[in-house]
């Protein structure tokens, strides 16, 4: 587009045009299974009275087939439970009916959220960010020891290695970092991911997926420093998710190849037919 001259009327149609893609992507049916789905939020400026970061929710999905998939994203204020859960709600009436994993960064209520709208499905708090919650309670010279440690529990090789290395590391600390010990301690679901599959466990025990989509999406919306709108960052977003989709379709994510047979039996047991 840049370079040319373009008419008002012909600008007015292009616009229109995006706005169709948009409506047809947040109306679109969706799969009816999900293996997993992360839940993540991205700050943007846009320009309402003025100038302020807002916050992208976006829902990116892997079908059991193992194909990633942008499911939904809406713009709020802030970040919050409810609004995920509404979200959730939405893509339930859209067809979503299975889901067997929910995986986020841990924000308060979105286990609930999550959960209220798929009572059937898991969580799993992603452990990049039990990590560095961790390290805020640490000293400076202690983080790379203690990062290192918490990596050896959660990508031990077998369930049993991994509980067992947790309480070891909650022994080797706990006296010089009692804060450490406890924020482990009250953090519920820390090893759901080891009830799946291991070829898709380190897909899974971190939000690092959505997160990743999250840095190039921030990357190309800085060239536009901030939206003037709503509207105009709808239309930005959504044309760049669109054409994400479009070369996901084409990928089966590191693993998934493998273990259908297995997923399949996950769906059944948290989803039996009656």
């Amino acid at each position: 587009m840049y370079g040319h001259a373009y008419t008002p009327e012909t600008i007015s149609n292009m616009t229109k045009m995006v706005e169709e893609n948009v409506t047809a992507f947040h109306q679109r049916p969706l799969n009816k299974r999900y293996t997993v789905i992360y839940c993540d939020a991205t700050y943007l400026n846009v320009r309402r009275d003025s100038v302020s970061k807002e916050a992208l929710h976006i829902l990116l999905g892997i079908t059991p087939e193992g194909f990633k998939e942008i499911i939904f994203f809406r713009l709020y204020p802030t970040e919050s439970s409810e609004n995920y859960k509404e979200m959730l709600r939405d893509i339930q009436q859209r067809g979503v009916e299975e889901v067997l994993l929910f995986v986020s960064d841990g924000l308060r209520g979105l286990t609930e959220s999550c959960l209220s709208v798929f009572p059937k499905a898991q969580y799993q708090p992603c452990w990049v960010h039990i990590t560095r919650n961790v390290l805020r309670l640490v000293r400076a010279k202690d983080k790379a020891e203690i990062a290192s440690s918490l990596k050896e529990v959660y990508q031990a090789s077998r369930g049993e290695e991994t509980q067992l290395r947790l309480q070891e590391f909650i022994q080797v600390y706990q006296h010089k970092y009692p804060k450490v010990k406890a924020l482990l301690e009250r953090t519920e679901y820390l090893f759901t991911y080891l009830r799946f599959p291991k070829n898709i466990q380190r897909s899974i025990y971190s939000t690092n997926i959505v997160e990743g989509y999250n840095k190039q999406l921030k990357k190309q919306t800085k060239r536009k420093e901030q939206f003037p709108n709503e509207d105009s960052l709808e239309r930005f977003v959504c044309d760049h998710m669109i054409q994400c989709n479009l070369r996901f379709s084409n990928r089966i994510h590191r693993g998934f190849n493998v273990v259908q047979a297995e997923l399949n039996e996950l769906f059944d047991q948290q989803y039996p037919k009656n």
